[in-house]
């Protein structure tokens, strides 16, 4: 407690904020545009990972330990783009710019454990690749549905002690000079930027978190990617190692479109221009979630032929009601 007393300084007079202001985009004519493309990337969205999210559970053939992180991953995006997209349209297109305190707090909260929980899903599938390939033998036992269960399980806990912490850090802070928040959602380093007594702490944690979320994962997906080029160097025919390297390409499109943009923002985000930065982090949570499922749909064969039939027996359903 004397850590979060210390914070909040002696001779400076508490202060919470009613609301605040989401700024947005600084000078940009027909910006409304931009966001009537978020839109329609949200609604491709919405509708891809529905669809895989249904055929998972629908069809008992995809039922390896494998769909439950692919499962969650399809939850995730759903679940992410749908507490951002929303809302953010709500404040630039209806002109609804002041969010009350708690409520940007909470926004923040279910943004910040949605894009961390996509980094630790893609640690997931980069490990069932690994054991796969390396141990094909040993998979069934190394990689079971409860393993599965209770892996994916830790992410969600680690990930929202995490933002819990970030977030109650947050609420020590007084606001007493500015309310507007130089982003297009309620932003953890803006808002904390915007205190006026000791913000050292919730800067400490926005480095450990963004470290802790962003480098671990990569570090290990990178890894493993080792191990698995390795093991397919040890393949005695090309057709084999393309073959087997070729479940992988999925995996390694989602975490290239994951981690470039938003490794790109945290190396650079304190030089480039708002604005700049505004848009990479908004396309880095909405593209995402909408390849992923068109991605798995492409380059996963059971996903593929799951769908298929989704569809075909969709189809024969609606001529038969028609007869």
């Amino acid at each position: 407690m004397e850590f979060f007393n210390s914070a909040l300084g002696k001779n400076i007079t508490f202060v919470r904020p009613e609301y605040f202001i989401i700024s947005g985009f600084i000078g940009i004519p027909n910006i409304k545009y931009y966001y009537v493309l978020l839109f329609v990337m949200y609604i491709v969205s919405v509708l891809g990972n529905t669809i895989v999210m249904t055929v998972i559970f629908m069809d008992q053939n995809l039922r390896a330990p494998k769909y439950i992180a692919v499962f969650n991953l399809a939850f995730v995006d759903l679940f992410g783009s749908s507490a951002l997209v929303p809302k953010v349209l709500d404040i630039f297109l209806f002109n609804h710019h002041n969010i009350p305190y708690n409520d940007c707090l909470t926004f923040l909260f279910f943004c910040f454990t949605c894009l961390s929980m996509q980094s630790l899903n893609l640690v997931a599938l980069s490990y069932d690749r690994l054991i796969a390939i390396i141990y094909p033998l040993h998979y069934q036992v190394k990689v079971t549905h409860r393993f599965m269960f209770s892996l994916i399980a830790s992410f969600w806990s680690f990930v929202i002690t995490v933002v819990l912490i970030a977030v109650g850090l947050l609420t020590r802070l007084s606001f007493c000079k500015s309310v507007v928040i130089n982003s297009y959602f309620c932003d953890h380093g803006p808002i904390y930027r915007l205190g006026c007594n000791d913000v050292t702490p919730s800067r400490v944690m926005a480095g450990l978190s963004s470290n802790l979320v962003i480098w671990p994962p990569f570090i290990f997906i990178l890894a493993s990617y080792c191990g698995i080029v390795y093991a397919l160097s040890k393949i005695s025919t090309a057709k084999e190692r393309v073959k087997a390297f070729k479940t992988c390409t999925g995996h390694l499109s989602l975490v290239a479109i994951y981690f470039l943009p938003i490794m790109f923002v945290y190396r650079f985000g304190g030089v480039i221009h708002p604005n700049a930065r505004i848009i990479n982090l908004s396309l880095t949570a909405v593209v995402p979630p909408m390849l992923n499922p068109i991605i798995y749909v492409l380059q996963t064969q059971e996903i593929k032929e799951s769908v298929k039939k989704f569809l075909k027996n969709k189809g024969q359903s609606k001529i038969a009601t028609k007869n």
